[in-house]
């Protein structure tokens, strides 16, 4: 057997050898072998490389730990059936927005009578916690009967009665037996169907091993513990394989990752351990870095490549810090592709300020994983507002504003798209702007619970102060609303996903001259409103008929979007450039998961204390470790796993920069609060900007 186990820091080849394992063991083999990366934006990047060093020669399959579970859960369902006594139909994968409803509307009964709440959390909050620990358990390779006993003992019991964690095993019991039951499938149900019903059964193992030869998994340190078993078949099969694993990585540590669960798998494989032999990066000062913000008293000297962008309020940091890239472009200094801005946490404001200010420069910025919600694009927004006066019963969810922005909305849409044969006539009439919106949305629009309905323009005295063009195309949208209303009740249009795509289609597609990131609102939207339906679909066939009727079913989605609970991230509509263009933004949890690299790197609120956190770490995720000792986390356990964290973290953002490190800290936090965060010994010994280079930006 051929096992080899590669560990080093970051970007120390590993990956490079993974590569060439495949290259010398898969031409021997007639399957295919199976790749496994972290996250799908790394699949993509480890896939193309894979095609360019193997070409033909040898067939890979690429695919993630949560990838992979759903794809086998999907393809072995007959047998899941057969084994569970399951009814015979085709499994229907839930989306996290749907699971929050579907969840919520079964626990209500739980959650009225108080039986399901712990004081201090939200309904909102208690369905998604005990939603995520069915998910950290099947994670884990945890039985479902099991989490009970793990959450009364692993956390205190100031926060609730151990009453309250029996009621939370019995409603998740209740709903992986109701979504079952309906062939509905969540992560979390479906890793728990893998580890604990499919993998173990010696018929699934014989398939798995006939179809792939060896086994190829970077970045293990960023796997579920239940990836371990799976491994394992191919280990004791004999089969090629090969693992990565990086000591400063680990960044999905408390998301569902184990990595000391993985770490077992070395002891059978052949031990190769990388250093970073890397000249063109500032790895070597990692291991200082660490030190010095572990030890503030061994009085940092910081060495020249690391310089301080300081003021005092967080504005003028964000302004001085987009200034300093902008003249380090315009200079020559840099290329804006190889500068990043990596901050522990970006709000609004912070992003706002830095695209503001960079785009009146020309320079363009990448917002990397920029996941707002669906309703703050002004376009959904407007198509929500549309189908309200398309579908009766939806009156409460418009009003008189939301009117008035979807005429702006919708005009200006119109007015910018060429017209052609086949569009609309009203195309290229002029937009109606919001002060003639203002007053139609004043003086046409009738509130009603039940019909909510525009009346022409004509209807009030001085509607001349319209103009021509804008009256007119008012009057085309009437047209239109009311030959949708034709419709729909002549059941042509009865799926509401018609309607939506029919709205897209006439209003908001300009063909390949929408930008990315409307492009991708629209894909989200449209995956969203069809997956909606499908589950909406599952349930009537399956239950039959119930009190709510078809259209109160687009006042539910309508309400869905609106909670903001459905972001743009859809499958992507581009894969990730390695060569990006702009100058990249991002969190640095995004940017570790990423894998990215740059020459600069600018590391934004570096006095703040969120340095020193984990980033979004589950509720209750260190309970669901194999290396839990038992009993509540204490805070001196806490602590030190975040120095634990932010040790990796410098050291894997040091191994990723190239070239120079900016500090950009604000005396004042954006509360007003001093800033007294775990990098404050580096700020306190870094030089200026102005000092540091005799070419001062």
């Amino acid at each position: 057997m051929v096992a080899l186990w590669i560990s080093g820091p970051t970007r120390s080849g590993k990956t490079h050898q993974l590569i060439d394992f495949a290259q010398t063991t898969g031409a021997e083999q007639r399957q295919p072998l199976i790749v496994f990366a972290a996250n799908g934006d790394n699949r993509m990047v480890l896939a193309s490389r894979l095609g360019e060093a193997l070409r033909d020669r040898v067939a890979t399959l690429t695919t993630t730990p949560a990838g992979f579970i759903q794809d086998e859960v999907i393809l072995f369902w007959p047998l899941l059936v057969q084994q569970l006594t399951l009814q015979a139909q085709f499994p229907l994968k839930l989306r996290p927005e749907n699971e929050q409803v579907l969840a919520t509307q079964l626990w209500q009964p739980r959650l009225d009578d108080g039986t399901l709440q712990v004081e201090g959390w939200r309904e909102s909050r208690t369905v998604r916690r005990t939603l995520d620990f069915l998910q950290l358990a099947a994670q884990a390779g945890v039985p479902i009967e099991e989490i009970p006993a793990r959450l009364q003992t692993g956390i205190s019991g100031l926060i609730a009665p151990s009453a309250v964690w029996q009621t939370v095993g019995a409603a998740l019991v209740e709903w992986r037996d109701w979504c079952l039951q309906r062939g509905l499938l969540t992560y979390g149900l479906m890793s728990t169907l893998y580890w604990r019903h499919l993998l173990p059964t010696p018929q699934y193992q014989t398939q798995l091993l006939s179809r792939f030869s060896g086994l190829l998994a970077d970045d293990v340190d960023e796997y579920p513990a239940i990836a371990r078993p799976l491994f394992s078949v191919f280990l004791d099969a004999e089969r090629p394989c090969a693992f990565t694993y990086s000591p400063q990585g680990k960044v999905r540590l408390g998301l569902g990752a184990d990595p000391e669960a993985l770490l077992p798998l070395a002891d059978r494989c052949q031990v190769i351990e990388l250093e970073s032999p890397r000249t063109d990066s500032l790895a070597r000062f990692g291991d200082r870095f660490a030190h010095w913000v572990e030890d503030p008293l061994a009085m940092p000297d910081l060495p020249e490549q690391v310089s301080l962008i300081q003021e005092t309020s967080r504005g003028h940091m964000l302004r001085t810090t987009a200034e300093a890239i902008a003249q380090a472009i315009e200079s020559g200094q840099a290329q804006p592709s190889e500068i990043a801005v990596i901050g522990p946490g970006l709000d609004a404001i912070g992003r706002y300020s830095l695209i503001e200010i960079l785009s009146s420069r020309g320079i363009a910025l990448e917002s990397l994983s920029d996941q707002r919600p669906l309703v703050s694009s002004p376009m959904v927004r407007a198509l929500l507002s549309l189908l309200a006066l398309i579908y009766p019963g939806l009156g409460r969810l418009v009003d008189r504003d939301a009117i008035a922005e979807m005429l702006v909305v919708l005009s200006q849409n119109l007015s910018l798209t060429p017209s052609t044969s086949a569009s609309p006539p009203w195309f290229d009439l002029v937009a109606i702007d919001p002060v003639r919106a203002e007053l139609i949305a004043d003086h046409c629009f009738v509130p009603d619970v039940e019909n909510p309905h525009l009346l022409p323009a004509n209807t009030f005295a001085r509607w001349d102060k319209l103009g021509h063009r804008a009256a007119a195309a008012y009057s085309r949208l009437l047209a239109w609303i009311h030959t949708q209303n034709q419709l729909r009740q002549q059941r042509l249009t009865f799926n509401p996903v018609i309607s939506i795509d029919r709205i897209i289609q006439d209003f908001l597609w300009r063909g390949n001259h929408l930008p990315y990131d409307q492009l991708a609102t629209l894909r989200e939207l449209t995956e969203t409103a069809q997956h909606f339906w499908e589950v909406e679909e599952r349930l009537r066939l399956v239950d039959g008929p119930s009190e709510k009727t078809a259209l109160s079913a687009v006042g539910r989605f309508i309400q869905l979007l609106q909670k903001g609970t459905v972001s743009a991230n859809p499958y992507p509509v581009k894969p990730l450039a390695p060569d990006r263009q702009g100058v990249t933004l991002s969190t640095i949890y995004q940017y570790r998961v990423q894998r990215l690299t740059h020459r600069w790197q600018f590391w934004l609120d570096a006095g703040s204390p969120l340095w020193g956190m984990s980033a979004g770490e589950l509720f209750g995720a260190p309970i669901f470790l194999q290396s839990w000792p038992g009993r509540p986390i204490t805070p001196a356990e806490i602590e030190a796993a975040n120095e634990a964290q932010l040790s990796r973290t410098l050291r894997d953002l040091a191994g990723r920069t190239q070239a120079r490190i900016f500090l950009c800290h604000s005396d004042l936090a954006l509360t007003g609060q001093e800033q007294m965060g775990p990098l404050l010994s580096l700020v306190s010994a870094a030089q200026p900007v102005e000092a540091a280079t005799a070419e001062a930006l």
